[in-house]
């Protein structure tokens, strides 16, 4: 994974400044003949933070590899800034960290450091400007002490703070985070939003997969809730309503007795993640 994030160079796209910072227009994504993504249409302004979720499989690492440019839909149009995808620098992506090999042999610097790739460009080593913004990514996450070290070394909550440096040393414009706080703890998970906050306050726009409902419904403009469609696309207070978790859910969705919560609360048992994940749904 890391090797395929170092190759990461798009050529410089410009941006068209009346442009949304996000529009898709009926996308649809096929895996053989399963689908993934079903007809998915919606716009995101810049500066805006997205929650993006559903129950496993629902899509949302697809529609995230779509808008990055790693996967081409199967039928409809994306547009980044007024333009297709595959043409921008801008799109910082952070993967599941499943997904990653974390004993490949490479230091916190050099990770940070791959989010320069596309603005050194082709067969160029990183100038001192390149080291620079490096060290201020680091240093904006408070991860500059631990520049030298190898990434497999570091906690969960330090490595997705790397991974975030990353895409500040990149200068993106636009961030996307697959389920970034998956297994961390409640001091890792506060630290990470509080470096969201310092990037959407520079007008930088961030969609972020989670599973925490009352976590995305607190920390979010807009919630998405997909299920290979989307099903709501909204305030918290009216994408998150019964109906449509119901929907969305199905059977991984309850009603709980009145004793137990409050009135009109759900009881959410989500299989996404090993050994599974039980939530309140406040309906």
């Amino acid at each position: 994974m890391f090797e395929s994030l170092s190759q990461l160079r798009y050529p410089q796209a410009s941006h068209h400044e009346p442009a949304p910072c996000l529009e898709l227009e009926q996308v649809s994504v096929y895996y053989d003949a399963v689908m993934a993504l079903d007809n998915v249409s919606f716009s995101i302004e810049r500066g805006e933070r997205i929650a993006i979720v559903g129950p496993n499989g629902a899509g949302k690492s697809t529609l995230f590899q779509v808008i990055a440019g790693i996967i081409r839909p199967s039928s409809g149009q994306l547009r980044i800034f007024g333009e297709p995808p595959g043409s921008h620098i801008c799109i910082g992506y952070v993967p599941q960290r499943r997904q990653i090999d974390w004993s490949f042999p490479v230091s916190v610097a050099d990770v940070v450091m791959m989010g320069r790739s596309g603005r050194i460009g082709l067969f160029r080593w990183p100038r001192r400007h390149d080291w620079q913004k490096v060290r201020q990514a680091l240093q904006q996450v408070d991860m500059l002490a631990y520049a030298r070290r190898q990434i497999g070394e570091l906690s969960g909550g330090q490595q997705q703070r790397v991974f975030l440096a990353r895409a500040l040393a990149q200068e993106a414009e636009l961030l996307l985070l697959d389920e970034p706080l998956s297994g961390l703890d409640a001091p890792s998970q506060d630290a990470i939003f509080e470096i969201l906050d310092q990037v959407q306050a520079s007008g930088v726009t961030v969609l972020m997969a989670t599973h925490d409902l009352d976590q995305a419904a607190t920390h979010f403009n807009r919630i998405m809730l997909l299920n290979r469609r989307i099903i709501a696309f909204g305030a918290p207070e009216k994408a998150l309503r019964p109906e449509n978790l119901i929907t969305a859910y199905g059977g991984h969705l309850h009603r709980l007795p009145v004793d137990d919560v409050t009135p009109g609360d759900m009881l959410l048992t989500d299989t996404c993640c090993s050994g599974g994940e039980t939530e309140h749904s406040h309906g």
